[in-house]
């Protein structure tokens, strides 16, 4: 069960990367006629999809993309042109489709209701486009489409069939897709046990299938995995065929069976086997290039190396009762030095294993364009660079929904309708552009937009309506935009589905913080917005600047340290009742006692003793006031909300080289804290 539960999952997982190709497909295919080298790719998905799918048993998988091949394959044969809404009903097959593998792959229930609403869709395209055809296929069809009769099928399969990954089961399963299906085995090939070989097959079957409008190019479609591979089959078709009128060919000449006509029995026994191991989730898996592995095990390889030189020491040490040379010393320290960098290395190469290109998550962008831009009667052209940089797996996977709403967002608020682009000077078309790239040590994501731009103005009166500032806030203009991310806030003038509630841009910059990252947006009025979302590497490993305040060890994130000063109590302000300031430069930044945030009684009150770590986070600056610092290093990272609870401040913990546990800053939420009145108190003491 358990090597079957891995193959299975397997299959959704490939599963999952071929609907992804068939959707850029569909996307990029264009409406007329047939693109053959597009559409056979495809084909090619789909087909896989359906052909694994009896193995496991995914009978509505089977029946559902029927229809869906028997379409794309009148498209490949050049039997029907593509059309806009062919193209938009097999967008929605794959929707479904995606829909039905990621219930199995949690053993939840497919939603049957929605999947037949999409499969009468396609039949009636099928119905509806095939009408036009009967004349030129009258002749070829009365030969090959039967209605209520037995369809007999005999299989001789080689010997050798399941050592070729060939499983009989899978293609009778496949079969139950076209209609009612009875087996027959026979055994009489069968060797005596002293010469019988486990591996070899030796079973013949006589097999009856029994529907309505099976054909034979579907039954031998069935048995193309193993015929030519030394295989006997042989189908005779039903004395009863359909009668030679047009008027029989109304409806479509090739129909898929609907999942809910197979017999529920067949699938009732492998459903409870299914269900014993719901409770247990899959972790999920990820694809590994080879080179990666390889690197993997030259690096282990070196670590014995090591391991082994250093192991020889021990025994010399041993032997020697105390007494050693400096030359032994000296060897020693040089395998200690290897085994510090070849453990480096392998970590890196580790962590390397976990890095995916985004274009795991630009891939989705395509059809979000095409749907809502479709939906808003709007023309965008959608352009994509960068989508080799690598990031986390986990950080991918929760990027992919802030990057959705913020394409939607730039499409349905900023990108303008044609008419208003003409009359603006602007191209009919808008475009929308997604890029990655590094900088220092992050990741950039840019959505860029060519549209009308956030409107301040705007928003500080709704803002000021709703009550989410004072009139007399002064605020910066670039602080009232930034009011896009406050909860609730919105400027829509309609609620839609596409946006309008308030409940995506706060939800954007809450996400993204949690991957302790940061996102903000720059705007110019009637040419544009950019939304700048900035990511760590990664979630895992960070690298830290270690600080002491009392008696206590704490971690700053390297990246977001700007520089530490000592502290010249001249520079200092103190703002009656509300913050001490420190003058750097030609600027004021608030001073942050950490001893008081951490309730630390044993550390430095005075800053002339201390010293002040200058941080940064979303363009504001603060000092750190910590009584020293320490050593740098990259630190592991374990989640403390995890395996203990949320402490605010508190980013999470690592463990350091002599076994004590740090805790890491959160420099954003330190800095968040103080960024209140900041600009009223900059003008105050300026």
């Amino acid at each position: 069960m358990d090597m079957m539960e891995t193959f299975r999952q397997t299959y959704l997982e490939e599963s999952f990367e071929g609907l992804d190709l068939m959707e850029t497909g569909l996307l990029e295919l264009p409406p007329g006629t047939p693109d053959n080298e597009k559409i056979n790719e495809i084909f090619r998905a789909a087909h896989s999809i359906k052909g694994g799918s009896g193995t496991f048993g995914f009978i509505e998988i089977a029946g559902f993309t029927h229809v869906l091949e028997t379409l794309l394959d009148e498209m490949r044969d050049n039997r029907r042109d593509v059309t806009q809404p062919s193209i938009d009903a097999m967008l929605a097959a794959v929707d479904i489709l995606r829909d039905m593998l990621t219930k199995l792959k949690d053993h939840e229930p497919i939603d049957e209701v929605r999947a037949s609403e999409v499969q009468a869709v396609l039949e009636e395209i099928l119905g509806m486009e095939s009408g036009t055809e009967v004349s030129s296929v009258e002749t070829a069809v009365v030969d090959e489409v039967a209605t209520d009769g037995e369809w007999k099928i005999g299989l001789v399969p080689d010997k050798g069939l399941l050592q070729t990954g060939n499983e009989p089961m899978r293609i009778f399963r496949e079969l139950e897709t076209l209609g009612d299906l009875k087996v027959k085995a026979d055994w009489s090939a069968l060797p005596e046990a002293s010469t019988f070989q486990p591996e070899d097959l030796f079973i013949k079957w006589e097999l009856t299938l029994s529907g309505e409008g099976v054909n034979e190019d579907d039954i031998k479609e069935v048995f193309e995995w193993i015929d030519g591979d030394g295989a006997e089959i042989t189908i005779s078709a039903p004395s009863k065929v359909v009668a030679d009128t047009v008027e029989t060919l109304d409806e479509p000449i090739v129909e898929a069976v609907p999942a809910a006509t197979t017999k529920p029995e067949v699938v009732k026994p492998e459903a409870k086997k299914v269900e014993a191991k719901a409770q247990q989730k899959p972790e999920g898996s990820i694809r590994v290039d080879l080179s990666k592995i390889d690197q993997m095990v030259n690096l282990v390889g070196e670590l014995v190396i090591t391991q082994s030189m250093l192991s020889q020491f021990g025994e010399q040490a041993d032997q020697s009762q105390g007494v050693v040379s400096d030359d032994w010393v000296d060897k020693l320290k040089e395998g200690l030095t290897h085994l510090e960098r070849h453990t480096r290395e392998l970590q890196e190469s580790v962590m390397n294993i976990r890095m995916l290109p985004v274009s795991f998550a630009f891939n989705r962008m395509p059809r979000i364009v095409h749907d809502v831009s479709q939906k808003l009667g709007k023309q965008i052209d959608l352009v994509m660079e960068g989508e080799g940089t690598e990031l986390d797996k986990t950080m991918l996977e929760q990027l992919t929904d802030p990057l959705v709403h913020i394409v939607r967002n730039s499409i349905d608020h900023g990108i303008e309708t044609p008419a208003v682009r003409t009359a603006a000077g602007k191209p009919e078309i808008g475009t929308v552009k997604m890029a990655a790239f590094h900088e220092g040590g992050n990741i950039l994501i840019q959505i860029t937009d060519d549209g009308a731009g956030i409107d301040a103005a705007r928003i500080e009166k709704k803002a000021i309506e709703k009550g989410v500032i004072e009139e007399d806030h002064g605020l910066s203009e670039q602080e009232v935009v930034d009011l896009i991310f406050h909860a609730g806030f919105s400027t829509a003038e309609v609620v839609s589905d596409i946006s309008g509630r308030g409940v995506g841009m706060d939800v954007v910059r809450r996400n993204i913080r949690g991957l302790g990252g940061s996102v903000d947006v720059k705007t110019t009025l009637g040419k544009g917005s950019v939304f700048t979302i900035r990511l760590p590497l990664t979630l895992a490993i960070l690298d830290g600047q270690l600080c002491k305040v009392g008696s206590e060890t704490y971690v700053f994130p390297l990246v977001s340290i700007i520089e530490s000063i000592q502290v010249d109590k001249s520079l200092v302000k103190g703002i009656a009742g509300q913050a001490e300031l420190y003058k750097l430069r030609d600027s004021y930044i608030p001073v942050i006692r950490l001893h008081k945030k951490l309730g630390i009684y044993d550390a430095c009150s005075d800053l002339a003793d201390g010293l002040l770590v200058v941080v940064e986070d979303g363009g504001k600056r603060a000092g750190l006031f910590v009584d020293d610092l320490l050593g740098q290093q990259q630190v592991v990272i374990k989640s403390l909300e995890t395996n203990f609870m949320k402490v605010d401040g508190i980013a999470g913990a690592t463990i350091l080289g002599d076994g004590t546990v740090s805790l890491i800053l959160d420099v954003k939420e330190a800095v968040k804290s103080h960024k209140s009145g900041l600009t009223a108190v900059h003008s105050n003491v300026a």
